[in-house]
């Protein structure tokens, strides 16, 4: 037997509940070439099941759909759909959609040689089906602890949209305005109307920004600490 082939068989697969280290975590990834998502959270592996149309699918969709357009009408801002992300070195996400500044906005991640982002990205939205999600919990934590400034859950069967604000170290979750709308403060024309999006009126939702393109202002940029990601 070839001795490639024999070294992959012995390599055990990626199991919900797993403890890995994320060095180990990205090498049984990286040999599962059928597998399209896993998460390394807190140094605990998730593999989410089969994802269902209306409950994550179609709601994924309008999310991409809306930072799209902000991006595209907001010089130095990327958007990346489930992009890994290298938090530390016990969480490795793998978020549905994340907005990040780009290399001359003075952005607090970085895009490694190998591709993939290191560091926090500005903004972070997950699809989840409920409270009970690890999405509100052990992510949360994660993402509050490494920096990301601005976390967005939108929880599908409760028909509601949580939109946390990063301040003095704690996650604090924004109250929507007299007219409905949740907007961000770091990242300039970036509103949302909630009610519109649960309804599903994405030209609603779409309609909301500015007449004029925005600029984002650049800000110090903060380094990654590459002793969090190696």
């Amino acid at each position: 037997m070839n001795p490639a082939s024999l070294d992959q068989q012995l390599i055990p697969t990626l199991e919900n509940g797993d403890r890995l280290s994320r060095a180990e975590f990205e090498r049984r990834y990286n040999l599962m070439s059928d597998l399209k998502k896993a998460e390394l959270i807190e140094g605990v592996v998730y593999v989410p099941s089969p994802l269902r149309y209306n409950r994550h699918g179609k709601p994924h969709g309008k999310i991409i759909t809306w930072l799209e357009v902000y991006a595209a009408a907001t010089p130095g801002v990327e958007v990346a759909d489930n992009a890994t992300v290298r938090l530390d070195l016990d969480n490795e996400p793998q978020p549905d959609a994340l907005l990040r500044l780009d290399e001359e906005s003075g952005r607090r991640s970085r895009i490694s040689e190998d591709d993939y982002v290191e560091g926090a990205p500005e903004l972070i939205v997950e699809i989840a089906a409920s409270s009970a999600s690890y999405d509100l919990h052990d992510k949360l934590r994660a993402y509050r602890r490494n920096g990301v400034r601005e976390y967005l859950v939108w929880l599908v069967q409760g028909r509601e949209f949580r939109w946390y604000i990063l301040e003095q170290g704690e996650y604090r979750q924004q109250q929507a305005d007299s007219l409905g709308m949740l907007s961000s403060p770091f990242l300039p024309g970036l509103r949302l109307d909630v009610q519109a999006l649960l309804r599903g009126e994405m030209s609603r939702v779409l309609s909301i920004k500015s007449d004029t393109i925005l600029c984002v202002p650049k800000v110090s940029r903060r380094k990654v600490n590459p002793s969090n990601l190696d």
